[in-house]
């Protein structure tokens, strides 16, 4: 299987269900794309669907659908700004639950647009930190 070959680091740190997901929604991309970031990006476009961003790794969220205006778009592939797997449609109480668990400083007096900057900004650190790299 291709798709587990090129596994990315923060998925493979990931629940097996969120592996299994971007493995299966890769392969069948390249069936169609061919190998390269397109497949790579539809896999992820899936992923997120059901999965957010914590830190270093993929967790469950608690509803499924997609996580920003990105990917709740549709139609035609575009490269417009995501949240980088941060679910930004998720309540505010949610992402102040998450920027507490990842400890960003400040969250109590941000709105929820800088919560989502934070995480965003918290999980890069984060997997840079557990890829060695600081």
């Amino acid at each position: 299987m291709p798709g587990r070959e090129s596994l990315p680091s923060t998925v493979q740190r990931s629940p097996k269900k969120a592996q299994d997901t971007w493995v299966k929604t890769h392969d069948s991309a390249v069936e169609t794309y061919g190998e390269g970031e397109r497949s790579h990006r539809t896999a992820f476009a899936s992923l997120k669907h059901s999965f957010e961003k914590v830190g270093d790794h993929w967790e469950p969220k608690g509803r499924k659908g997609p996580s920003d205006a990105q990917a709740a778009g549709g139609g035609p592939a575009r490269r417009a700004p995501t949240a980088g797997g941060v679910d930004a449609n998720a309540s505010k109480d949610h992402l102040m639950d998450i920027a507490k668990k990842l400890d960003v400083k400040g969250r109590s007096r941000m709105n929820k647009s800088e919560l989502v900057s934070a995480i965003e900004k918290a999980n890069t650190r984060a997997t840079a930190k557990a890829r060695g790299r600081r």
